[in-house]
């Protein structure tokens, strides 16, 4: 039909001015319509008639007709029929088509998925409505179940109200009967607009929808207790159609009365009775008000003349048939023992011959409605013909009085005329009942299949193919007994499944001494378990499954799904009745026993058997949920078991996620936790929300859960809010849970902040298939996970039951605690169902404060529970008692079955759901990939005991990795800003262009990149997506940006008063260097010139210069006096001698060589205490862990030590011999502070003057190679000796003729050449360490990416020394790590640093030659001399090298004028110098590490390792912060077994081979906080152990972590030598460890951090 529709539509055009010549293509109307005219007749007469009858409310009228109205009726029914004939089809069209463009449906064929949608038509209230907004309103009411979806008011234009308003208005004065009795104005039938039937919107919306939409529609009628259609004619083509496919979805539940038997049936499968209703001619009584009067007399459920909104305008009803069930409800008071049809052929029967044929050979029992017929009246033909026929026949008289008269056997007649309704309507059912009593045949919806003279709707291609591959699978199933079917066909689902659960739940809440190998076997049980998963393979049926959902087209694909699950349902249906029948009267017996208090056997015999057949009732349902599972297992066990062999399998098991997410795309709920074995599939559930990422990209969702007792009506509010198919009958409670997505329209996208609604559907608390076992435990689990998936939860309430409200409030709100003490912040509101007199306010408030209440009250009984602060409910959530608690009206309007849906439901329904996207406009939502990881957290920490103790916030964790990453950069952008300050600061210390240094200047000079940094900060922590998590944080890192730019610049201060102090210093001695180096400059001078003339060669030039240097040097420096050498082992011995003893120190200086690479301190220490051991013997010995915490303390105080030597100026101010008494004094603290591991003991003298010696003797070696650079920069002799080439090029110069220019620009240049390289050294040092940060892997992001790095290398070397440095030295191993990195970048044959080195060098050159063209322009347009030139050169080099410009000032060469040729001369001098620079470049092993002042590995330790190294009290891991002081624990995302780090069992030698993320999960596992307590701690309760426990977050983690037990295993002989214990008995090493390799340790690096 609906390609028919759509060729006429698209083949005529719209017409332009239609508008004019609407009313005349109906003013013939049609037999129906020609009622309503002979009524308006009718009613004339009653005026005639009313003084002289009254009329009852309840009487049919069927008046007395005059002649006169007599004769207009047959004129008119005569004239009407032969309208009819002659009518001008196209015109008929015409109006159709109009009436489709008025409901803007012109070429628009709607589908469900443009409804199922949240659209802006959802927050409004759809009173009065606009033409074209009418298909969008009625079937959103239609969706919420709101029967007066038939009633929509129109909104009327404007000008037709003023019209109907001042029509007829006369100022002049009349009398009343002109008024009243004249007849009214002829209506302008050319421009009269007619309204829109109610009918005619509903057909025409069915016309237009797609197949799924039209199923939606008819099942929503049905639920309204509407009929719905059965045969549907073609408007334009007069074809029959049969919508089969629309009833699939209707199920109907009726119980008989006489039996006590209550059936439930699809209603194409119920064989019932059916009762067709026809009229023949023109009646003045409505059929289908008569048929609402046998059905229910309080709903309408025909549409007839007198509803509201007919008009006599319908154009789409004539020839329909509808159909509508009466469903007894087991009462006396039903008006049907049994179920029974009523079909209603709308219009003439006589003009509908197809249909009327249909029905009488369907029909059990024919009503037929007549008014006065001729003997020769056509229409006496088809009554000819009924009345013969051996069905029973019923006619109802419009012009008869009688009552109701058997006229024979089976044909009966009851009078209309003047009759009571009421009176009549008991005739007509007595006379149906007796009928119904013989025996007559029963109707099928399914056989009308069978005529050919309609078009079924099931015969669509794609229907039908999808029909057929449905039926072969549905094949399979037949002959098994229905609770051996999930066993035969669904086996991974099953017992394995069940008992995988149940290992997964002992995992996760390990027993026993030695937790790890009970984890251990617990994942090889479940390993085990996988692989028989896998071994059972694919049954015939899921592989018939899963390839039709492959090899299916969407549409295909679609249909497929509906045919399955109907043909499923049909299947198990009777099964599932009859089990869930005996399961209630076992159900009832079992609470009468109660009720008695009888704790007799028989109520054990009772429960027992009450359980048994809860799990047959399980076993017995199967639906497509249950194969969807199965999916689940066939991919988790693949997953799980992927080293196993080949499956065979002929699909792709990795594809099955996308056919899952496909499904959800498409508007199939999802099934999320397992109801029958309360678990969520981890591994199946994160696949499919991967897919769904891929499909529809990482959108933002709002994600709605609902939480409530079993049988409250969730799923039926979900489906009534957002026209969902969520299971809602009685037989079918939710079980587990279930999401589906629900898109948010274009339009809202705009306005919300995320892209589609997730609703969460959940099984009711307190379930009677729970009944016996552990409820409460398994409520509590379903409410935290229910609350902690959404954004916001519906707390549905039922009833007003004190008891059943308390229950579920106290679940709640310990729920919602538990999420504020992991700081998820969900919100909640309250649906109040089914509560009596929902509109009295003063009731609702005292309810709302009662709520308040004991909500405050549960809130104080949770709080205790869950050890926490709180007196009241707002304390744990924002809750407004006002706003979020909604009360409903009850469901059904009147008792079910046949009660249509409360509209004041509806209401409440759409207040809610305007409520909810009002809270949904301030919300963010939730990321796909956020929601995927919440899940994953949220059931972890539901499978340990503690929920709260064990959740791990993912989507927190990650938030803050990548806020510790911008940090990284922020800091970076400070800190290297700061470096390229000090550089150009430092050299204008150098050049004597800054002589004070002001915290104000570094700040100004800082100012632009602290303003950056601010600015970013502010726009990442408003603008990020998850800025609501990030506030938390947010305050803290302003701060710790704050410090480090104050730091930084109270460091640079530090460093530049200190170089400016030493500048100060060496002020005498730098004159003095000048002074000489002036004298030098003109005793070479003089000399050259006096030679000039001699033409002496080289050799003699230079022999002419010896001869006077020495003497020159001597006349210079004999007044200085040298340097005196320095004894620094001297200098130890007095500096020891005066802390120690002098005796003790001289005695220990030929037996302190070796202490920093013993192993055995024994020697060095005196017992306090022992335990078991005997005293001042040969057999004391100190443990292994004592010995190697020694050994930790002298590299600990050697590390320090090379740090101290590190911070003195000894290169630029010489040794001092306080820095060993420094030292000294250190090593005595650093020992005094040492504290034993376990053993009492205390050192001997003699261990802390052999460690002072070895430290003083390593740091005293330094000293004098520093001491000797200071010398040889300070000593006159030998600075003054160095200069000896430099002077020699003077004297060359002037003996050959030079000029002074030329001779002093090689002198400048001679002078650059040192400060060139060392500059660009300087530079080239934070240049590399900023591409090092963005080239190095290891450098790149945070604290645990570079932890990473780290942990790959120890890996990939296998060196046990450098594991066990880096457990127990880590920032050692670090700062170790960084140099060996930045050493291998610079030096590798690929490397930048090269390049970088010499980009530096033409830098500086181009930076020179600009300083001296600047110089030479300004001189020249000055006319000033030389020192002037130097002045403005050295000023232009300030910033860029070191450059003494007052070593070159002076009168020597004051005869200089010529400033072009020294320009001239010091480039190309420059030249030459680059050249020579760089000739020393030629590969990077060139690069003189150095020569940096500050090295790049020394920017980037400072940079990398001012982070948090606190490491974990039991396994040693350090804390992976990026700050030092950061907010909150300590935290790291994974630890090591404890025994790496030396941890032991008290009183054995056996290592503990534990996770201590493995042993908090532990319920009575216990621990000694210290080596000399002697009271426990339970591990579940660590952190009451102290407060170095107290600060570190160690949430239970049963992860393979395949990284540490590699090496434990690969390393284990290594760790037993070391620690001098085993891992043995529990502390042995299960076997699968074993299985892991280096391979796998590597990967799972990147899985976790």
């Amino acid at each position: 039909m609906l390609k028919s529709v759509w060729s006429y539509l698209t083949s005529n055009p719209d017409p332009k001015n239609q508008d004019d010549k609407r009313e005349t293509h109906a003013q013939e109307p049609e037999p129906e319509e020609r009622e309503e005219k002979s009524n308006e007749s009718i009613q004339k007469t009653n005026i005639k008639n009313q003084k002289r009858k009254s009329i009852g409310e309840n009487n049919i009228h069927v008046q007395e007709y005059d002649k006169q109205e007599e004769d207009n009726c047959v004129k008119c029914e005569a004239l009407g029929e032969e309208s009819v004939q002659s009518e001008d089809k196209d015109k008929i069209k015409q109006q159709i088509k109009l009436l489709f463009n008025r409901l803007n449906l012109s070429l628009i064929q709607l589908n469900s998925q443009d409804f199922l949608q949240v659209t802006p038509a959802m927050l409004q209230r759809h009173e009065p409505c606009e033409e074209k907004d009418l298909v969008q309103t009625f079937i959103q009411q239609l969706l919420m179940m709101d029967y007066r979806a038939r009633y929509i008011q129109i909104k009327q234009r404007k000008d037709e109200l003023k019209r109907h308003r001042t029509k007829g208005l006369d100022a002049g004065q009349s009398d009343a009967f002109d008024h009243i009795f004249s007849r009214s104005v002829p209506v302008d039938e050319v421009n009269k607009i007619h309204p829109l039937h109610p009918m005619d919107i509903q057909m025409a919306v069915f016309l237009h929808a797609d197949y799924f939409l039209r199923q939606l529609i008819v099942t929503k009628l049905s639920q309204c207790q509407y009929a719905v259609p059965l045969l549907v004619p073609n408007p334009f083509y007069k074809k029959i159609e049969f919508p089969l496919w629309t009833f699939r979805q209707i199920k109907k539940s009726w119980k008989l009365y006489e039996k006590n038997e209550s059936k439930s049936q699809a209603i194409y499968q119920a064989e019932t009775p059916m009762v067709a209703f026809f009229r023949f001619s023109a009646v003045s009584t409505s059929k289908s008000q008569i048929m609402n009067s046998l059905i229910n007399e309080r709903h309408e459920t025909f549409f007839h003349r007198h509803c509201r909104g007919s008009s006599k305008s319908r154009l789409l009803m004539d020839g329909v048939v509808e159909i509508a069930w009466c469903c007894p409800s087991g009462e006396k008071t039903d008006k049907f023992t049994d179920c029974v049809a009523f079909c209603n052929l709308h219009g003439d029967g006589q003009a509908h011959e197809t249909q009327l044929k249909i029905l009488n050979e369907e029909s059990s029992i024919n009503v037929v409605i007549l008014p006065h017929l001729d003997r020769s009246h056509r229409s006496m033909t088809i009554v000819e013909e009924l009345y013969n026929n051996s069905k029973p026949l019923i006619c109802l008289l419009t012009e008869d009085e009688s009552v109701v008269t058997e006229m024979q056997k089976g044909k009966y007649k009851i009078g209309l005329k003047d009759r009571n309704k009421f009176d009549v309507s008991e005739e007509l059912r007595r006379t149906i009942n007796e009928c119904l009593s013989k025996t007559i045949s029963k109707f099928k919806l399914s056989d009308m299949v069978k005529h050919s003279e309609v078009k079924v709707d099931e015969n669509d291609k794609d229907c039908k193919r999808a029909h057929e591959m449905a039926k072969q699978m549905t094949t399979l199933l037949e002959n098994n007994e229905l609770s051996k079917i999930k066993e035969t066909f669904l086996p991974c689902q099953g017992k394995l499944w069940h008992d995988w659960c149940q290992k997964n739940k002992e995992l996760h809440r390990p027993q026993g001494n030695n937790i790890e190998m009970h984890n251990s076997q617990k994942q090889m049980e479940m390993f085990k378990i996988r692989e028989k998963q896998k071994e059972s393979g694919v049954t015939i049926f899921m592989k018939m499954f899963i390839e039709k959902l492959n090899s299916s087209k969407d549409n295909e694909k679609l249909y497929f799904i509906r045919w399955l699950g109907f043909l499923l349902d049909e299947y198990t249906s009777e099964d599932l009745l009859a089990l869930h029948h005996k399961y209630d009267q076992k159900w009832s017996k079992v609470l009468h026993l109660k009720k008695k208090h009888d704790k007799s056997e028989q109520l054990k015999a009772e429960q027992t058997q009450l359980e048994k057949m809860s799990e047959k009732l399980n076993e017995a349902t199967f639906g497509l949920e249950h194969l969807l599972r199965e999916i689940g297992q066939i991919y988790e066990s693949h997953e799980s078991v992927k080293k196993g062999k080949v499956t065979g399998y002929q699909f792709n098991v990795s594809s099955l996620p996308r056919l899952a997410a496909e499904l959800m795309v498409s508007g199939y709920p999802m099934e999320l936790m397992d109801g029958d074995a309360a678990h969520v599939p981890l591994i199946w559930v994160k696949a499919v929300l991967d897919e769904l990422i891929k499909i529809l990209g990482d959108q933002r969702v709002f994600v709605l859960s609902v939480l409530g007792i079993q049988s409250t009506g969730k799923s039926t509010l979900l489906n009534a809010m957002f026209g969902l198919q969520f299971a809602v009958s009685a037989g079918r409670c939710t079980r587990g849970a279930f999401m589906q997505l629900v898109k948010v329209s274009k339009e809202l996208k705009k306005d919300l902040n995320f892209e589609y609604l997730l609703i969460v559907d959940t099984e009711g608390l307190r379930a009677l298939e729970l009944a016996g076992r552990s409820t409460r435990q398994h409520d509590n689990e379903m409410a935290t996970f229910v609350v902690g998936v959404g954004n916001m939860t519906l707390i549905n309430i039922f009833g007003e039951n004190p008891a059943e409200m308390q229950d579920i409030l106290q679940i709640v709100v310990q729920a919602f605690l538990r999420m504020k003490k992991v700081r998820l912040t969900p919100s909640c509101m309250f649906v109040h169902q089914n509560v009596g007199d929902i509109t009295a306010g003063e009731k609702n408030m005292v309810g709302k404060r009662r709520l308040q209440e004991k909500l405050d009250e549960m809130t104080q009984l949770a709080a205790k529970e869950e050890v926490c602060d709180a007196e009241c409910f707002s304390d744990v959530i924002k809750f407004y008692i006002k706003s979020d608690v909604r009360y409903f009206a009850q469901l059904w309007e009147g008792s079910p079955p046949m009660a249509p849906p409360n509209p004041c439901y509806s209401e409440n329904v759409q207040e809610l759901k305007e409520a909810i996207l009002s809270h949904a406009f301030e919300s963010n939502g939730v990321t796909l990939a956020q929601f995927r990881d919440r899940i994953g957290d949220l059931w972890n920490a539901l499978m340990n005991e503690n929920f709260v103790f064990s959740f791990k916030n993912t989507l927190e964790i990650a938030v803050y990795r990548k806020l510790e990453e911008e940090y990284a950069k922020w800091t970076w952008s400070l800190r290297s800003a700061m470096l390229k300050i000090e550089d150009k600061l430092h050299n204008r210390i150098n050049n004597r262009q800054l002589h004070k240094v002001e915290s104000r200047d570094l700040e100004q000079e800082m100012s632009k990149i602290n303003e950056e940094v601010k600015m970013s900060m502010k726009q990442y922590f408003e603008e990020h997506g998850e800025k609501d998590i990030l506030i938390q944080w947010r305050m803290k890192f302003q701060e710790k940006i704050k410090d480090l730019h104050g730091e930084l610049v109270r460091d640079a201060k530090r460093k530049l008063d200190n170089l400016i102090c030493q500048k100060e210093a060496l002020n005498k001695l730098d004159g003095e260097k000048t002074l000489h180096e002036r004298k030098l400059f003109k005793k070479s001078k003089e000399l050259g010139l006096s030679l000039k003339q001699k033409h002496l060669d080289e050799n003699e030039l230079k022999t002419q210069f010896d001869e006077v240097w020495g003497k020159w040097v001597s006349e210079l420096a004999g007044d200085v006096r040298p340097h005196e050498d320095i004894n620094i082992v001297n200098d130890i011995l007095t500096i020891l001698g005066e802390i120690y003893e002098d005796t003790l120190v001289c005695d220990r200086l030929n037996k302190f060589e070796g202490i920093i690479q013993m192993t055995d301190f024994s020697i060095y220490v005196n017992p306090i205490k022992t335990f078991g051991i005997r005293l001042g013997t040969k057999l004391f010995g100190l443990p292994s862990e004592e010995q190697q915490s020694i050994k930790n303390l002298v590299q600990s105080i050697v590390r320090e030590t090379e740090n101290q030597v590190k911070s003195k100026s000894v290169a630029k101010m010489g040794y001092n011999k306080s820095y060993i008494q420094e030292i000294a004094q250190s090593v005595k603290t650093n020992v005094g502070n040492h504290k034993c591991f376990h053993l009492q003991y205390e050192f001997k003298k003699e261990f802390t003057v052999d460690l002072t010696l070895s430290v003083c003797r390593l740091a005293g070696m330094k000293f004098a190679e520093l001491h000797q650079m200071f010398r040889e920069a300070n000593d006159p002799l030998i600075y003054l000796e160095k200069k000896k080439p430099e002077y020699y090029s003077v004297f060359q110069g002037y003996c050959r003729g030079a000029t002074s220019a030329a001779v002093f620009g090689t002198l400048i240049c001679n002078e650059l050449k040192e400060p060139i390289l060392q500059s660009v050294y300087n530079k080239t040092a934070y240049d590399l360490a900023g591409e090092m940060r963005t080239n190095i892997p290891a450098f790149k992001g945070n604290r645990s990416n570079l932890e990473k790095h780290i942990l790959k290398t120890l890996a990939e070397e296998e060196d046990f020394d450098n594991f066990i440095e880096y457990i127990r030295f880590p920032r050692d191993h670090f700062e170790d790590f960084i140099k060996t990195q930045v050493e291998a970048y610079i030096t590798s044959e690929n490397s930048s640093a090269l390049a970088m080195v010499k980009a530096n060098i033409r830098h500086k050159e181009n930076s020179i030659i600009t300083a001296a063209e600047t110089a030479t322009a300004q001189v020249l347009s000055k006319r000033g001399d030389v020192n002037m030139w130097l002045e403005v050169f050295s000023y232009g080099l300030k910033d860029e090298l070191e450059f003494n410009k007052e070593r070159l000032t002076g009168d020597s060469c004051q005869d200089i004028t010529d400033f072009e040729l020294l320009e001239e001369v010091l480039k190309k001098e420059l030249c030459h110098i680059m050249k020579d620079l760089n000739k020393g470049l030629t590969n990077p092993s060139d690069i003189r590490m150095t020569m940096f002042r500050k090295s790049p590995d020394e920017i980037l330790i400072e940079h990398s390792c001012k982070c948090c190294w606190v490491q974990c009290p039991f396994c040693g891991v350090i804390c992976v912060n990026t700050m030092e002081e950061h907010p909150g624990d300590h935290i790291a995302p994974f630890h090591r077994n404890c025994g790496a780090n030396g941890m032991n069992f008290r009183g054995t030698k056996i290592l503990c081979l534990d996770f201590c993320t493995s042993s908090v999960a532990s319920y009575n596992d216990r621990f000694y906080p210290s080596h000399d307590s002697d009271e426990t701690v339970l591990w579940r309760e660590y952190r009451t152990a102290g407060p170095e426990f107290a600060s570190w977050c160690l949430t239970p983690d049963l992860s393979e972590l395949p990284y540490w037990k590699w090496f434990v295993c690969h390393f284990q002989k290594d760790l037993e030598k070391f620690y001098a214990k085993t891992f043995s008995s529990y502390g042995s090493i299960p076997d699968n460890w074993r299985s892991f390799t280096k391979e796998d340790a590597l990967a799972s690096l990147d899985k976790y951090l």
